[in-house]
């Protein structure tokens, strides 16, 4: 096995520097689709219901202007940017002098991956607030934090920058304290990235949010980045207390129900979970097929599909969490952490012993034009030759990720996926000094990451790592492992099972048939054909 060991020698020491860079979930691939989103979003667009009540009063006279804008600020209070653009749009149509309106589209067209149409439509919000006409003293403010906090998310590694629009903004709520906009952007602000809109939100944001909601009572905004800062910070039933608030506010928003889901997945309510991500697909299927939109340009539309496939696969329904997974990985994404978490379809794979088939997946991966989302191929394709016993070319894998990563902006997205497989490889080839401190780290880091879609990752990356040593004959790793996925997560199945197995072999019967009867539990609506279940029968 040693011989191997030499190949991997760049893997160990680059990984420290991998390690070292920012990761950044925003990274956009090349615009391919910027030109048909920005045609969707001059498309002319009716006043809605059911969306959520939004409301700043800006400077125009023409009434439905003033209603198209709010329209706009609702969507982008529920990350649905396509329909903001169109709504701000419209609103430019029957006002054209409303600058603050281009502001809001700046913002929309950065999230629709369209950067050189944000730009335009500041520089064309500046030229209008210029002249009297175009805006009055709150509408400048507004438009002059746009400028600040987009100057920030250009320059995510500068703290100056971001500490810069934070001042602009404090200075801003002296001016106008009762502007509730103004209070959640300061919460949204509190989060180390300046590209922040609400979902990375932390303790310091919930202050900020809650004055907002006391300003607007009958607004849903501050209940939806409630919801993320207290599952950020663990608080599960007050985040879902505050995503039930903003479901029923807006019960025709896909992402509202998606967020329900977040929380009742981490709080172990799994099939609530999955009715909750079922629903969103269905309001979002209905969506782009009422106004002919391809799937594609609508991000949350397959990011809701990840966390549903994930679910399912949780829950044992192996057949269920293959058809959405393959409708995922055959969608393309502008985004790259929606590229990059197409692995979980190969995770899935591999999980279910259908090697081959993950290797296709992987390869397909691997030949992505994204540097970070080809690595990533690579990690996953050399996990999948390590089980097949194929060391040297699961080495050189791992050495093909690190030479496509090196110096890329955004590398510490595939950070653990890589110090994850540095780990198996050490169990898989019997370098056993190396073996435990590599995967207790690899753990340790993925554990450190929040958000619902690392801690399902998370989950499936601790089971993989109990698989291994089983398949290697490391018992004493492999119970470790259990252990680990217990305390990450004591409510699923597979967490009791690799447990059961781990004291089957150490010939404790009762901790066994304890493990496994609550494994047959969690699983009790999981595939009748699970194999698990099979195991789980012959073990009680």
């Amino acid at each position: 096995m040693t011989d191997y060991t030499v190949s991997v020698v760049p893997l160990v020491l680059a990984l420290a520097a991998v390690l070292a860079f920012p990761q950044d979930a925003h990274q956009r691939d090349a615009p391919q689709a910027a030109s048909s989103i920005l045609e969707i979003a001059k498309r002319s667009v009716p006043l809605r219901t059911g969306i959520g009540a939004a409301h700043h009063g800006v400077s125009t006279t023409v009434r439905q202007a003033q209603a198209f804008y709010d329209q706009g600020l609702a969507y982008i209070h529920s990350y649905v940017w396509l329909e903001a653009a169109r709504s701000f749009n419209q609103a430019l149509t029957l006002d054209p002098n409303l600058a603050v309106a281009h502001a809001q589209l700046s913002l929309a067209y950065t999230e629709l991956n369209a950067p050189a149409a944000a730009k335009a439509a500041l520089e064309r919000a500046n030229a209008l607030a210029a002249r009297a006409a175009g805006a009055n003293d709150h509408d400048r403010r507004h438009i002059a934090l746009r400028e600040k906090q987009m100057a920030a998310e250009a320059a995510p590694a500068d703290p100056a920058k971001l500490a810069a629009y934070r001042q602009a903004l404090d200075a801003a709520l002296k001016a106008f304290p009762k502007d509730d906009e103004l209070w959640l952007l300061r919460g949204m602000a509190e989060s180390p990235d300046p590209a922040e809109r609400g979902q990375g939100s932390v303790a310091a944001s919930i202050p900020f949010y809650d004055k907002a909601l006391s300003l607007a009572p009958d607004g849903f905004a501050a209940h939806h980045y409630l919801s993320h800062a207290y599952e950020n910070i663990g608080r599960l039933e007050a985040a879902i207390a505050q995503g039930a608030a903003y479901a029923a506010l807006a019960p025709t928003i896909p992402h509202a129900r998606h967020m329900r889901g977040h929380d009742l997945m981490r709080s172990g309510r799994m099939p609530d979970a999955i009715a909750e991500f079922q629903a969103a697909d269905a309001l979002e299927s209905a969506y782009l097929a009422a106004e002919k939109i391809p799937a594609e340009l609508d991000w949350h539309y397959q990011h809701n599909l990840d966390l549903l496939g994930q679910a399912y696969q949780y829950a044992g329904q192996m057949a269920n969490a293959e058809t959405v997974f393959k409708r995922s990985f055959t969608m393309t994404s502008s985004l790259v952490v929606q590229e990059f978490n197409k692995r979980e379809w190969v995770v899935f794979l591999l999980a279910r012993g259908r090697a081959a088939e993950a290797l296709e997946a992987a390869n397909v991966m691997a030949g992505h034009r994204s540097p970070l989302v080809s690595a990533a191929g690579h990690v996953q394709a050399g996990h999948v030759q390590l089980a097949l016993g194929q060391y040297k070319a699961a080495a050189d894998e791992g050495n093909a990720a690190l030479r496509l990563i090196q110096g890329v902006e955004g590398g510490g997205l595939i950070a653990v996926p890589v110090q994850t497989f540095q780990a198996e490889f050490f169990l898989r080839t019997k370098q056993g000094e190396k073996t435990r401190p590599a995967l207790e780290e690899a753990a340790r880091k993925a554990r450190l990451q929040s958000g619902p879609d690392n801690f399902m990752q998370v989950l499936f990356t601790l089971e993989a790592m109990a698989r291994a040593a089983r398949d290697v004959g490391d018992w004493d790793l492999a119970a470790w492992a259990a252990r680990q996925m217990l305390e990450h997560d004591p409510n699923y199945a597979g967490s009791h099972y690799a447990l059961a197995l781990a004291a089957q072999h150490a010939g404790d019967a009762r901790t066994a048939a304890a493990e496994f009867a609550l494994a047959g539990k969690y699983w009790s609506a999981a595939d009748a054909d699970l194999a698990e279940l099979k195991t789980i029968r012959q073990g009680r």
